[in-house]
């Protein structure tokens, strides 16, 4: 039997254990079927509810500290009152800048406490980039965090933000006890909340769970970011579904998060989870793969959040007689492949691999609850997997102007219906939203979202993921948009055309960027060196094109659309006469000029991206 086809056979030989999760199921089960979104459960709730409970066990461990549920809680409250006391009310924004660290936690949670959402943005952002990220929502606040004060400086006059005293500085050190200082024009906010009370604020419009908490960004497939808003129901339903249902979290556990905090992996799922047992997190700022399981030991780690590139970076160490020297019995994330599943299990000794399928705007997710093999689980919310044009997001339609299924087996693009229950939260662009939705799919009147990503069912509902479809692909555990990429390099004043897109390296997650572009001047010597330089000025590490195809024309179809497909299939080849590939080779401050025995390299895995 292959070990890609979920069976009734596999299902009855993981009731064991899932009968012995079978306290925390119907638990789950309670608060991830929660209807009523003006009910007051909210992210704030279920901390104070820890608090209560478990007061005295930790909450968050990092470095050397250790927080409390109850000082977390306190900590809470007093950010609370102080963003009460600048009038912010439910409704209103601000915009966070920091790096994985308690801090990040305290303003989320003392925010989501008056109902002020958080837009989490992303750490590698910066310049126009960044800026466009916070105009999209408009905050009143900017938090910003010593350790990324250099971005937040290069577009202070480039953004505007509805508070007299707007920029919120928190030094890069444990604000609890040392407040540092505040450079000039912002506001110590460490000081600040240490004179408030640390009693939660009573509010004549209390938060309910249909609220926005957080705003999470998405590259999504029309350019630049995308911000998608996050009400307090997805962090109730990821404590019921991913902390309960799935890996059954206690008080005694501690999740390792090494995950960036501004992604729903890890705020919504990990510390969701970590809310469900009244559990510890284990933050680390950024993932690093010699580091990883010396912190596993020494935060007692039984659980960690992963996406696919995690553990590949894993595997990719070399093997040691410690391998299997630590506590972990479980982890939950997205995109690990089949074709290293059983390898890293067998390796590390982890027996539960609750692997998912979620979107941060999306209405539909799945959860590997049985553990099973290569699958991303099941889900109880609609679906359908349907025929789509190759290459792209877009769904087939048939000559009555319907979708249609795929045939079982067969992959296809997922779509989820969008019901009062599976309602579809959207961006805050309504031009946004709108494109993501397919309406008359099936019959008049009915409403879809297009995940934009292609999965196939392998047995009993279980699915297996296939592919990211469409303008985006992932590389280093993150999205990356071909527009938002082609724009940037469009402003390098170097190019007369340019076009974005992922290409496969063999032994790696996800797919490089790659760019084929036409110089200003094709009979000129292109400075790829100049190109790079002017890419990490204004693109995240992640989203700078690993490889460069300079040539003299793009070919395009009778309708001025690139052969996207065609060039993809290229890949970093050098079978093209009179085309210079580069590579951002590992190490390399800079692109090098490809030669057949580089290329072959790569292709042998010689060269770890």
């Amino acid at each position: 039997m292959s070990q890609d086809i979920v069976t009734a056979r596999n299902l009855i030989r993981s009731l064991p254990g899932v009968l012995r999760r079978f306290p925390f199921i119907a638990k789950g089960l309670y608060y991830y079927a929660v209807k009523d979104n003006n009910k007051e459960l909210t992210l704030g709730t279920l901390i104070e509810h820890n608090a209560k409970k478990f007061p005295n066990r930790p909450a968050i461990l990092f470095e050397d500290r250790t927080i409390t549920w109850q000082e977390f809680d306190a900590w809470t409250n007093r950010i609370a009152r102080y963003l009460k006391d600048q009038g912010l009310v439910k409704g209103d924004a601000i915009a966070v800048l920091l790096e994985n660290r308690p801090e990040l936690l305290a303003v989320v949670a003392g925010a989501g406490k008056v109902g002020v959402a958080c837009a989490m943005l992303n750490t590698s952002q910066k310049g126009k980039v960044l800026t466009h990220s916070i105009k999209l929502i408009e905050p009143r606040m900017l938090v910003v965090g010593e350790e990324l004060l250099a971005h937040a400086e290069d577009i202070r006059n480039d953004i505007q933000l509805r508070h007299s005293k707007p920029l919120l500085f928190l030094a890069d050190t444990n604000t609890l006890n040392m407040f540092g200082e505040a450079p000039d024009g912002y506001v110590n906010l460490a000081h600040e909340i240490s004179k408030r009370p640390a009693i939660r604020p009573i509010l004549s419009n209390p938060v309910v769970m249909g609220d926005t908490a957080v705003y999470l960004y998405t590259s999504g497939t029309t350019g630049l970011p995308k911000a998608a808003p996050g009400s307090h129901r997805k962090f109730v339903r990821a404590y019921g579904g991913f902390g309960m249902l799935s890996l059954a979290m206690e008080p005694e556990d501690v999740l390792y998060c090494t995950l960036p905090l501004y992604h729903g992996t890890a705020l919504l799922v990990c510390w969701g989870s970590v809310l469900a047992g009244g559990s510890a997190i284990a933050l680390r700022r950024k993932f690093s793969a010699t580091a990883f399981w010396d912190d596993v030991r020494k935060y007692h780690a039984t659980t960690f959040g992963y996406v696919g590139e995690l553990c590949r970076y894993l595997l990719n160490q070399p093997p040691s007689d410690q391998d299997r020297n630590h506590g972990l019995t479980k982890m939950i994330g997205n995109g690990l492949r089949p074709s290293i599943w059983k390898e890293f299990k067998d390796r590390f000794g982890i027996g539960m691999v609750s692997e998912l399928y979620a979107s941060s705007e999306g209405n539909i997710g799945f959860s590997n609850f049985f553990n099973m093999d290569n699958t991303v689980g099941f889900s109880t919310a609609p679906y359908k997997l349907v025929k789509y044009h190759e290459g792209t997001r877009d769904p087939i339609r048939n000559e009555k102007g319907r979708l249609e299924e795929v045939k079982k087996g067969d992959p296809g693009l997922l779509i989820g219906e969008i019901t009062k229950k599976w309602a579809f939260e959207g961006y805050t662009q309504k031009d946004a939203t709108e494109k993501s939705i397919l309406r008359g799919a099936f019959k008049k009147g009915d409403a879809w979202f297009n995940t934009g990503d292609v999965l196939k069912e392998i047995g009993c509902r279980h699915l297996q993921f296939v592919d990211r479809m469409g303008d985006t692909f992932r590389w280093k555990g993150e999205n990356v948009s071909t527009t938002e990429v082609e724009n940037i390099i469009d402003g390098s004043g170097m190019v007369q055309e340019a076009i974005v897109y992922g290409v496969e390296i063999p032994d790696t997650n996800g797919k490089a960027g790659m760019v084929t572009l036409v110089p200003n001047d094709p009979d000129a010597n292109f400075d790829a060196d100049k190109l790079f330089a002017y890419l990490q000025d204004n693109l995240p590490a992640y989203a700078v094109p690993a490889f460069v195809r300079v040539t003299h024309a793009i070919e395009k179809t009778g309708t001025f659309k690139y052969r996207k497909v065609d060039i993809q299939k290229l890949g970093y080849s050098l079978d093209q006469p009179d085309v210079d590939v580069y590579a951002w080779l590992p190490g390399t401050s800079g692109y090098t000029q490809l030669t057949p025995a580089l290329v072959a390299d790569i292709d042998s895995g010689g060269v770890r991206f």
